[in-house]
């Protein structure tokens, strides 16, 4: 798995990329997928999955505000904390640049054998069953990001 999976990543990471609109950077972009993936994520959270500190993070959400991907809410448990929420517009940004990844995936699957898009879809289901605790590293911070002192990592 870890000789497999990074050429496959590569290659998904690298149309993503290709499809997001112009003007987006990476980091914003994977702020995108984040808050798609974990709605209402605490700006901690982004921070750390992106690997940045809080107010550069901040400084990124602000930009993705100005655009209308992305709102900021008073957090109703803590008010000193903002929850994130992924727009319409962004959502809409994302998705097609996700169908867009999913067409080129697609078209690479498609030059295997019948035999061999059977056992990709079969090895990734199980990988899916085995590994989709929409990470268990990350479901802590997310559920505890109401919290000033959550610290949870994404891989």
């Amino acid at each position: 798995m870890l000789d497999g999976c990074p050429p496959v990543m590569w290659f998904i990471r690298c149309r993503m990329r290709k499809h997001r609109p112009r003007g987006l950077s990476v980091p914003q972009f994977r702020a995108l997928a984040l808050l798609d993936r974990y709605p209402t994520a605490s700006l901690s959270l982004l921070a750390e999955h992106l690997g940045s500190s809080q107010p550069s993070a901040s400084r990124l959400i602000s930009g993705l505000v100005s655009r209308g991907f992305v709102t900021r809410r008073e957090c109703v448990a803590d008010r000193r904390q903002i929850t994130l929420i992924l727009t319409p517009r962004g959502k809409s940004v994302l998705r097609a640049a996700q169908q867009a990844t999913q067409e080129s995936v697609a078209a690479e699957i498609e030059k295997l054998t019948r035999h061999e898009r059977a056992t990709v879809e079969s090895a990734m289901t199980i990988l899916r069953d085995l590994f989709d605790r929409r990470g268990e590293c990350v479901s802590s911070a997310a559920s505890s990001s109401s919290t000033p002192s959550s610290s949870g990592k994404q891989s």
